[in-house]
């Protein structure tokens, strides 16, 4: 609500009801606004719902008249649609069992875990779990270091929960390591913040499998880009040269004598910079590139080389589903099901609408 005071913008109020007690919450959030935060609300509708619509119309009539707001629509629940990230990761604890797989591959999950969606393309191929204690982990084909929103506070937590000292010692026994964004400064030997920016340490010692320093920054590095995978040994015996999409949001910078990949484009025009690290023998990595693995071509070939390295068999794996094609069923799902006409309303009026 800070945000559409500040933008002066209409809201429309969505409540889940596949959690339960999506009347009450909807009407118990509208009595919980201030009176003038109410006033921009100017619709609601129903997300997630299961079932045949005409049961649910006695109650949507209720809802709209104890809220005094219109109920604009019901979004049906569709289980198809795919590669589309839930809000954040508490999705994680709800997330349904994934098929067995022969490669099997353990992402910490850092207290401040951000962009898991990362990994949701190897699902199609590798068991992909979610480790929170050392005695999770196992044995491993490969440990994923993520994202996170708070790398020093996160790389604390790793040490103070015994996970550092056991995702190093399967490290150095040989176990592959990627790390990403936050999880690539955290494989680095420094991290230092000398503004503040992240954290009141000024600094603080990373895991050490990378020769690497991260230095933060007071201003995020947030941008989209193409890159070129340079590194040609190890997990990348056969990425050198494809091209890659994704993004970059974080806020420190990190040092490598030989990168993993070369970022050739950004939306400003052609860029040209090195992006990561790698370990000689490369089986330890780092990038902040996310959405790497959403590049089927790389995640094919990453994956083709990380059986090789464990000696399993070849396997053929599929493209996944088109994110875009994805966010296309979603959206008409979307407008099939709201008053399209009422929507347009309170966009043309805008802030108009609301005083």
């Amino acid at each position: 609500m800070r945000i559409a005071r500040m933008a002066e913008a209409p809201v429309l109020l969505v409540g889940d009801i596949d959690r339960g007690g999506v009347f009450a919450a909807l009407v118990g959030t509208l009595a919980l606004l201030e009176e003038d935060e109410r006033a921009y609300v100017k619709g609601l509708i129903i997300n997630k719902f299961r079932g045949d619509i005409k049961l649910l119309q006695p109650g949507l009539e209720m809802l709209a008249q104890r809220a005094q707001k219109p109920v604009l629509g019901v979004i049906p629940y569709r289980r198809e649609i795919q590669q589309i990230a839930q809000e954040d990761s508490v999705y994680l604890d709800e997330r349904p069992s994934q098929e067995a797989h022969d490669l099997d591959a353990a992402v910490i999950r850092l207290p401040h875990l951000s962009n898991y969606d990362d990994f949701d393309p190897l699902e199609s191929d590798c068991l992909v779990r979610y480790v929170a204690r050392p005695e999770e982990l196992g044995k491993p084909h490969l440990i994923i270091l993520p994202g996170t929103k708070s790398t020093i506070g996160d790389l604390n937590y790793l040490k103070q929960s015994g996970l550092a000292d056991a995702i190093i010692k399967l490290a150095q026994a040989g176990t592959p390591v990627a790390g990403i964004c936050g999880g690539y400064q955290m494989l680095g030997k420094i991290i230092r913040d000398p503004s503040g920016a992240e954290s009141a340490e000024g600094e603080a010692a990373g895991l050490g499998l990378l020769d690497v320093t991260t230095i933060f920054a007071t201003e995020k590095s947030t941008r989209q880009v193409t890159a070129r995978v340079t590194a040609n040994c190890g997990l990348f015996c056969e990425s050198r040269g494809q091209e890659v999409t994704g993004y970059e949001i974080h806020m420190g910078q990190t040092g490598s004598a030989e990168s993993v990949l070369h970022i050739v484009a950004t939306p400003e025009g052609t860029a040209d910079y090195g992006d990561g690290a790698l370990n000689t023998a490369g089986t330890i990595f780092g990038t902040y590139l996310h959405g790497l693995f959403h590049n089927d071509t790389f995640r094919m070939s990453f994956l083709a080389c990380l059986r090789r390295f464990w000696n399993l068999p070849e396997k053929a794996m599929a493209a996944s589903p088109s994110k875009d094609l994805q966010y296309d069923k979603l959206a008409e799902t979307v407008r099939g099901s709201l008053d399209m006409a009422a929507v347009y309303r309170i966009l043309g009026k805008g802030i108009e609408n609301i005083v």
